[in-house]
């Protein structure tokens, strides 16, 4: 059985220590803040990015291009390994696209070589569940066949439950109406969101006050889960630089579900460029989305 290793995008919103840890090759998404293209190398800290928007800065995102995911894979299929590529919803980005087309070409390349490019239809930590679940798989010792099977399987088992502290964003991506930002701040109304079966944001329900708001994403997981318990020893969750929330979500998963093993990280730049700070997200394996 031919070794793989797995790749995938900084959508992920994965933690540098967890990619160190499991060797992860992860494509850089970038995006231009006050002029400047962050990204790669040229790195700007998420809490100096939040503070940035909250002053009223407003980021645009890149997705991956073809050129960098042919380079990233082409350095593994020169040492003679196969490739796992999971990426970024194609219901919000091109980079599957992209990296669709960067497979293609070194295909032609490389014949004896795989490369399996999956749309993980996931975001921010839903994508890194994802990943995390690929992880495991190929450590015990499924080949890149049988995992990319599973993965195409269940990852509409990834669900993501969202809510964010400020209409405004989500008006500036398109996903509220003008109208309906200014009046939810008004009343202080939270929306809470999912991604659906095809990658995209969809508003769920509305709820009054931030905390109903976090009560009811835990309150959505409990109508999903069933069948899957067994499958959610770890919990993810992201936010847009609001700790307190996210520690406070995870005390509710324990209170309902017994301990977990939680990994908490950010809602990184490329993905908080549309949904701002004070985000809060939970991701779990679910009977659906």
């Amino acid at each position: 059985m031919s070794e793989y290793v797995i790749m995938t995008d900084s959508a992920s919103d994965l933690p540098e220590e967890y990619i160190k840890e499991h060797d992860l090759d992860v494509l850089n998404l970038f995006y231009n803040l006050e002029g400047t293209i962050y990204g790669g190398e040229h790195l700007l800290s998420i809490q100096d990015f939040y503070q940035k928007m909250r002053a009223g800065s407003m980021p645009t995102t890149m997705a991956v291009n073809p050129e960098d995911a042919g380079n990233a894979m082409r350095r593994h299929l020169e040492a003679g390994k196969d490739i796992l590529y999971l990426a970024f919803s194609s219901g919000l980005s091109a980079s599957y696209q992209n990296a669709v087309i960067a497979a293609n070409d070194l295909k032609e390349e490389f014949p004896d070589r795989k490369i399996i490019v999956i749309d993980s239809l996931c975001a921010s930590m839903g994508e890194g569940l994802f990943v995390h679940k690929a992880l495991k798989l190929r450590d015990g010792g499924k080949s890149l066949e049988e995992a990319a099977k599973w993965l195409e399987d269940h990852k509409l088992n990834v669900c993501h439950q969202f809510t964010v502290d400020d209409l405004h964003h989500l008006h500036r991506g398109g996903r509220v109406s003008k109208t309906t930002a200014v009046l939810g701040t008004l009343i202080n109304v939270k929306p809470v969101l999912h991604v659906d079966d095809e990658g995209k944001l969809v508003s769920l329900c509305n709820v009054r006050g931030r905390k109903k708001s976090l009560q009811a994403l835990v309150s959505n997981m409990e109508k999903t889960i069933k069948g899957f318990e067994d499958e959610n020893e770890d919990i993810f969750i992201s936010h847009g630089d609001c700790l307190e929330d996210a520690k406070y979500v995870a005390e509710l998963i324990e209170e309902k579900f017994g301990p977990k093993n939680f990994y908490i990280s950010y809602v990184s730049a490329v993905i908080g460029a549309h949904s701002g700070p004070g985000t809060m997200a939970l991701f779990y394996m679910g009977n659906k989305r």
